[in-house]
């Protein structure tokens, strides 16, 4: 079969596509579903998988395929230097494979008999020195990437980690504001209770918490309601 050639313009407007998603209020998984259907679009690829690097547990996950092979999306994980795709998370470095099946780091052998997947195009998603994942792309067919497809996926990838990274940015930072709220709130339900019921500081949280643990209620339902009590003049 011969390799479909992709035109710079082809390029242009599928990283355009991409930016659009990324500065739109998608949800992460909807924009890393995008990618990896247009990127799989773009390159005449069977299969795009995106892998995520799981910080705490060290080890790389799908996230994100635009196929709908049950095989495939099994969920599995990888640990940093392990196939493939933990190769390229470790070196930080892109890696074209003519045939998967030759190769003595690819693990899933057996999986890409069964899809039909023979050379392969993997590249490192990166922010500054740091890696975050992994995007893939499978040919049905022998095909050698060239530079200009690299340098394609490269750009993919650069826009995927500034969206998963963003992304979680905006997670955290929304996690750190809520939790500065609830402190704000307990802090002043805790004068409420000193100045009301003579209390220390100590005893007024201790206070909170065990309604918090005795009502099954959050610190922040707690802290509410003595507040409101107090406006009220109860």
């Amino acid at each position: 079969m011969l390799y479909k050639k992709t035109s710079y313009k082809q390029q242009i407007k599928a990283l355009t596509e991409i930016s659009k998603a990324i500065s739109s209020d998608r949800y992460l998984d909807d924009i890393l579903k995008l990618i990896v259907t247009v990127t799989a679009k773009v390159m005449d690829s069977k299969i795009c998988s995106l892998w995520i690097l799981d910080e705490r547990e060290k080890v790389l996950k799908i996230r994100a395929t635009q196929t709908m092979s049950e095989e495939y999306l099994k969920e599995r994980s990888l640990k940093l230097g392990e196939g493939v795709v933990g190769y390229v998370a470790q070196t930080k470095k892109p890696l074209a494979i003519l045939d998967v099946l030759k190769e003595p780091r690819y693990k899933e052998k057996e999986l890409a008999k069964k899809e039909g997947l023979v050379s392969m195009l993997s590249v490192p998603l990166a922010i500054k020195d740091k890696v975050i994942g992994v995007i893939n792309c499978y040919t049905s067919y022998p095909h050698e990437f060239t530079e200009a497809e690299k340098d394609m996926l490269t750009a993919v990838a650069s826009q995927a980690a500034i969206c998963i990274e963003s992304t979680e940015l905006m997670v955290k930072t929304k996690v750190i504001q809520e939790e500065l709220e609830i402190r704000k709130l307990v802090e002043r339900a805790k004068g409420v209770l000193m100045k009301r019921q003579n209390l220390s500081e100590e005893e007024a949280f201790k206070r909170i918490r065990k309604a918090s643990m005795d009502s099954r209620k959050t610190m922040r339902e707690i802290a509410e309601a003595i507040l409101l009590t107090d406006k009220m003049g109860g």
